[in-house]
């Protein structure tokens, strides 16, 4: 009876922990957004409730323990095998994500389900299975013992103990499941290498289990097998194997606890992507100004800022300032129009590597979820500014911390859909955002959308109207078709279009020609936001961002913006 709990507990946990660690295997790329969890879920539970129903019949025409370890073999095999065969699946879907091509991921998603089917179906098979070998046995003993004093129960009595007992055993195993991948596996061994560990766990019991047993080579062959595939096919890589290369050649892969990290470079050009595969999350270039892309935008903020414009501090006293810094060559604008930065999802840090170019060596501190990452934009990125302070914490967590520090501007830049976290996102945080602000402070917000779906857009500048009195919408350019970001920016103090464009149209002389024509390009797509009241407003209550992000995805992918 022993061997029989020992079997369902093992089950139990292998199949959480497969599930978890199939989170982390299909989130380069199909991403980690609550839908993918919902399928994922969806999916797993599908499968252990055919896996439940087919127990039951295995368990009455094979009623024998040689069966269900048999069957738990072929189940710990197909789990080894799961990153093996998700190779060509994931490939398609990054093809699929890169090509813009619905069916490509629509059959790769297919491919996912057959993937976690059969694993986790035949593993279902444990606990129904092990309820009726428990009454077997009873059933044994009670013959066994008929001619003795001793009474048993009928198997019949015992039937709902024994049920529960098993049940409550599963349940065990897969609450140890679900934490042993998260909390050690995964750090330590890597995604794929949990698989591996998952599948040798549960044949090293059911070789135990079948040790005298004739069919006991079964198991440990498999366990061979096992051993086989993972020594050979690991060492590829998280991503190697299925990855064209058409996304930059790989300076370095590696998993957090967080990400899927990949650091990638065209040429002289390198790229941080987090996750999906086709996001970029900084960008170096290491023989130009800018970025080429929506981090650029982040340098307009502070011309948002002062209220009345950058004229009510005085045109003589800022142009006197900005003629001395040129002359000095310390740095590009006058200290009056920005002092310090926080930006919320710094990344890399490339984004504070372009305002210390711009502004100068002014304080910016940068607040990154993985520590990993800060470490990589020091490494690959060159972020060893003297003026740059990188914090691993959450933002919202990290700014709630800070009581009276106080900060010009304030860019969040941890929006990439579909990995948005929604507390980033609601009134509330807005709310402290606008605490942490200084008097003539602004806020600038990177934000997805595609050509013809500005639904998170307008969902994100509609919750900053609950808080903040002028909000402004700056689009990145970008090839027709192709998803693209918006710059969603609030001012703590009421501000017009034309107070805007002032302060831009004083920028001094002698600036560099590039960033220049990137102003003087960029200001005309500055464009206030009006009152939407059919708009949502995101709150810690109810954000609905997750469904708004998803529409946006669905419309791009089945062609809404072409």
């Amino acid at each position: 009876m022993r061997w029989l709990y020992l079997l369902v507990f093992v089950a139990g946990l292998v199949t959480l922990g497969m599930e978890l660690s199939a989170s982390r295997l299909l989130e380069p790329a199909f991403g980690n957004s609550q839908i993918v969890w919902a399928a994922l879920i969806g999916l797993i539970l599908l499968s252990l409730a055919a896996g439940a129903w087919l127990g039951g019949l295995l368990a009455d025409r094979y009623p024998c323990r040689s069966a269900l370890e048999l069957t738990l073999t072929a189940g710990a095999l197909c789990v080894a095998f799961v990153p093996l065969l998700s190779t060509p699946v994931l490939r398609l879907a990054s093809q699929g994500l890169a090509e813009f091509a619905p069916g490509l991921l629509i059959g790769a998603l297919l491919a996912v389900g057959l993937l976690f089917a059969a694993p986790a179906m035949l593993l279902g098979t444990a606990t129904p299975w092990a309820v009726r070998l428990a009454m077997e046995a009873n059933e044994q003993g009670r013959a066994a013992s008929s001619s003795e004093k001793t009474h048993l129960p009928s198997p019949i009595s015992d039937l709902g103990k024994t049920a529960g007992r098993l049940s409550a055993t599963a349940t065990a195993g897969s609450l140890i499941g679900a934490f042993l991948p998260v909390l050690w596996l995964i750090p330590t061994f890597g995604t794929r290498w949990t698989f591996y560990l998952l599948a040798l766990l549960l044949l090293v019991v059911v070789s135990a289990s079948a040790f005298r047993r004739s069919h006991r080579w079964v198991p440990l062959a498999a366990i061979a097998i096992v051993l086989a595939v993972a020594w050979s096919v690991q060492p590829q890589g998280v991503r190697a194997a299925w990855d064209d290369g058409r996304s930059g050649a790989i300076l370095f892969e590696d998993e957090s606890a967080f990400n899927y990290i990949a650091v990638r470079q065209w040429g002289s050009e390198r790229h941080l992507k987090l996750n999906d595969g086709i996001g970029i999350h900084s960008v170096y270039h290491p023989d130009m100004l800018l970025s080429q892309g929506i981090w650029d935008y982040f340098l307009l903020a502070p011309l948002f800022g002062g209220g009345e414009g950058r004229g009510s501090r005085g045109d003589a006293a800022v142009d006197a300032v900005a003629t001395e810094r040129q002359a000095g060559g310390e740095t590009l604008f006058p200290s009056s129009l920005i002092s310090n930065l926080l930006l919320i999802g710094a990344a890399a840090g490339t984004t504070p590597g372009l305002y210390t170019e711009i502004y100068g060596g002014i304080p910016i501190t940068g607040v990154e979820l993985d520590p990993e990452i800060i470490a990589l934009g020091q490494t690959f990125f060159e972020a060893n500014w003297p003026n740059y302070t990188a914090v691993a914490a959450d933002g919202r967590r990290w700014l709630a911390q800070q009581p009276g520090v106080a900060f010009d501007v304030i860019a969040i830049d941890a929006y990439r859909p579909p990995y948005i976290p929604f507390h980033l996102t609601t009134v509330e945080f807005f709310a402290l955002v606008n605490e942490h602000l200084t008097e003539n402070g602004v806020i600038a917000v990177n934000v997805g959308r595609t050509d013809t779906n500005y639904a998170l857009v307008e969902a994100v500048a509609a919750t900053l109207q609950q808080v903040f009195p002028s909000v402004f919408v700056i689009d990145e350019p970008g090839p027709p078709g192709m998803l693209a970001n918006s710059l969603v920016v609030a001012t703590r103090q009421p501000t017009t279009l034309a107070k805007v464009h002032r302060n831009i149209a004083m920028l001094p002389d002698g600036l560099p020609a590039e960033f220049t024509a990137f102003v003087q390009g960029a200001a005309p797509r500055i464009r206030p936001v009006a009152a939407q009241p059919d708009a949502p407003v995101f709150t810690d209550d109810r954000s609905q961002v997750e469904q708004v992000v998803h529409s946006l995805i669905m419309d791009f992918m089945l062609g809404g913006a072409n």
